[in-house]
C-alpha cells in the first residue's frame, strides 16, 4: 500500500511538472528533461510512469475529464451548470487543467494524442439525456448537440478571455454564457430555478477542499 502511496504521488509530481512546462514553454518547447528537472524526479522514475512526452501530454488531458467535484441535485441541469462553472472556478487555480486546455488546442498535439473533447461531449450528453427524460429541457432539444454546443462554446469563452483585461473572472463569464445557452435548452420551470451566478463554481468545489 506505501509503495502504491508512492507511485500516485509520483505521478501527480510528473504531471504537475509536465503540465507547468508545457503552459511555459508550449508541447513543442516542452523537453522530457525540463519536466524531470521541475518534478524532482530522477529519468528512471520519469520513464517508469510515462514512456514519452506524448505520454504525458496524454495523462494531462485525461486529468481534465472529470466531474468529482460534481454533487447530484434535484435538477439534473443544475449539474449540467455545476459542471461548467465548477471547471471554470478551478481552471486558473489547477495548472493541469489550465494545460490541458491549451494542448488540447494544439494542433501539434492533436496528430499525437487523444484530446479530452469526445469524453466531455459524451458525458454532458449524458447529463442531458437524464435531463430531458426528467421533462427538464424543451421537447426539441438534441441532448447530443446540445452537449457540443455547451462544450464549444465553453471552450471558446475560455480561450477568447485569456488574458483580456477583464477576463480573469472566468467563473463570472462562464455564468453568462450559461445564461444566454440555456434558455434555449431548459423549460422556463426549470430555467427559474438554475443558479448561474458567480461563486456557484467556488461553492461546487468548496466542500472538497475543506477535507483534511
Amino acid at each position: 500500500m506505501a509503495s502504491q502511496a508512492r507511485g500516485i504521488r509520483t505521478r501527480r509530481q510528473l504531471l504537475d511538472a509536465a503540465a507547468s512546462t508545457f503552459l511555459e514553454h508550449g508541447y513543442e518547447g516542452a523537453s522530457i528533461g525540463e519536466i524531470t528537472h521541475r518534478a524532482g524526479l530522477t529519468r528512471g522514475a520519469v520513464y517508469f510512469h510515462f514512456s514519452s512526452k506524448e505520454e504525458m501530454a496524454q495523462g494531462v488531458l485525461d486529468e481534465a475529464i472529470t466531474t468529482d467535484r460534481v454533487r447530484p441535485q434535484v435538477l439534473k441541469l443544475q449539474e449540467l451548470v455545476d459542471a461548467a462553472m465548477a471547471l471554470a472556478y478551478r481552471l486558473p487555480r489547477e495548472p493541469v487543467l489550465a494545460a490541458a486546455l491549451r494542448l488540447a488546442v494544439d494542433n501539434g498535439v492533436r496528430r499525437s494524442v487523444r484530446t479530452a473533447w469526445p469524453e466531455w461531449i459524451a458525458l454532458l450528453t449524458g447529463i442531458l439525456e437524464d435531463a430531458k427524460c426528467r421533462g427538464e429541457t424543451l421537447p426539441h432539444v438534441d441532448a447530443g448537440q446540445a452537449a457540443r454546443l455547451v462544450m464549444s462554446s465553453w471552450t471558446g469563452a475560455a480561450l477568447v478571455l485569456d488574458g483580456m483585461p477583464d477576463g480573469h473572472d472566468l467563473e463570472y463569464h462562464i455564468g453568462v454564457l450559461l445564461d444566454h445557452l440555456l434558455p434555449s435548452i431548459a423549460v422556463p420551470t426549470v430555467l427559474a430555478r438554475l443558479d448561474t451566478t458567480a461563486g456557484r463554481g467556488a461553492q461546487v468545489v468548496a466542500p472538497v477542499q475543506e477535507i483534511p
